[in-house]
């Protein structure tokens, strides 16, 4: 029933908007599918003309949707996020937010499979409507080729590149610039550290309908003395900025799996984060987490003056890191792919046998 090799065709808009997750997630993933199973697969991306045997839509464009109605393909799309997890993120009228919604789980319901990156969402999409059996958790992925630990001499010069000092403590926190993504804890923590010096990496993605664009568009032109905000930042620039920091630190209020963690953790970057649920599954307690601004405040002052706790969470991140490998992941999507195409052939056997 499986062919010698299987046309899979990726569909993907995240490029089209600077500084987001989802792009580097489908950056990676596709990377990862084409250099590990090309045994397998013929990979295209956004290719309409190719005759799909798997078509993989990463993000939920209307004109995904509707190359989603092919049935002779099997149709897998991507859960990056719920209705839910766009509140602090975007501005936008009661009335188009209320038909997002319900045009994003139609969009997910119309899926062979649906993959999420973190199972905790699982229980959302199925109260949904969504039947648990074509709902699959596959985590994400970084390349440690990509991401990777450098020279003390190129540390310096990117410590110079962006006016720090060699001496600098520093915390990172990365992602757009929205209330969501805790932007105004991150600062309101470095105000509690004024040893410690913070850099944001990252912007306005989506400009002025960005949730307290206003708030937030002059805290970021006037920060406080220790807070840099550098703007969006390219993602090839972003393992320089993993290299200088001592630190990451995560104060969103929603996330599903953020890439930041995965790319930091490959430099075994210590981790203070919000205390999520959603992390519990993902992350095996390897990191500080805490739920206000004092508490982050005192644990990442800890991690800069205790060397033996800070030896500790580089080893935990390092866990996260290995745990993650590329070929534990590269072997459930060469699994689920064929499956999924098998499924999807029986189905369309027996509906013909009718």
């Amino acid at each position: 029933m499986v062919k010698e090799k299987l046309n899979i065709v990726m569909y993907s808009s995240a490029d089209k908007v600077e500084g987001q997750g989802v792009g580097s997630a489908y950056v990676e993933q596709v990377r990862l599918v084409k250099e590990g199973a090309s045994d397998l697969f013929d990979i295209y991306e956004n290719d309409w003309l190719i005759k799909p045997d798997i078509q993989h839509f990463h993000t939920v464009d209307l004109t995904h949707f509707a190359k989603m109605q092919d049935r002779k393909a099997t149709n897998i799309a991507y859960c990056h996020f719920l209705p839910d997890t766009l509140n602090g993120s975007l501005t936008l009228p009661t009335p188009v937010f209320s038909i997002f919604q319900t045009y994003l789980i139609q969009f997910y319901k119309s899926a062979d499979r649906l993959v999420v990156v973190n199972p905790t969402f699982i229980d959302d999409l199925v109260k949904a409507g969504i039947p648990r059996e074509k709902i699959y958790y596959i985590p994400n992925y970084v390349s440690k080729e990509k991401f990777y630990r450098k020279s003390e001499e190129d540390c310096l010069a990117v410590r110079e590149k962006y006016g720090l000092n060699k001496e600098d403590f520093i915390v990172l926190g990365a992602g757009q610039v929205q209330h969501r993504k805790g932007v105004l804890d991150f600062v309101e923590t470095a105000k509690k550290c004024p040893e410690v010096q913070f850099v944001w990496a990252g912007g306005f993605s989506f400009g002025r309908i960005t949730d307290g664009y206003e708030e937030l568009k002059h805290l970021q032109e006037n920060p406080p003395k220790n807070v840099k905000f550098i703007g969006i930042v390219p993602r090839e620039e972003m393992v320089n900025l993993y290299n200088i920091a001592n630190v990451l630190f995560v104060p969103s209020y929603n996330e599903l799996f953020p890439m930041t963690i995965l790319e930091a953790v490959n430099l075994h970057v210590p981790l203070v984060l919000r205390s999520l649920s959603l992390y519990e599954e993902i992350l095996f307690e390897k990191y500080l987490k805490a739920n206000d601004n004092d508490s982050f405040a005192q644990l990442i002052l800890q991690l800069k003056n205790d060397p033996a706790l800070y030896a500790k969470y580089q080893k935990e991140s390092q866990y996260i890191s290995e745990y993650y490998s590329k070929e534990h992941v590269l072997s459930m999507w060469r699994e689920f792919y064929l499956d999924a195409y098998k499924e999807k052939q029986t189905k369309i056997l027996e509906k013909k046998n009718r």
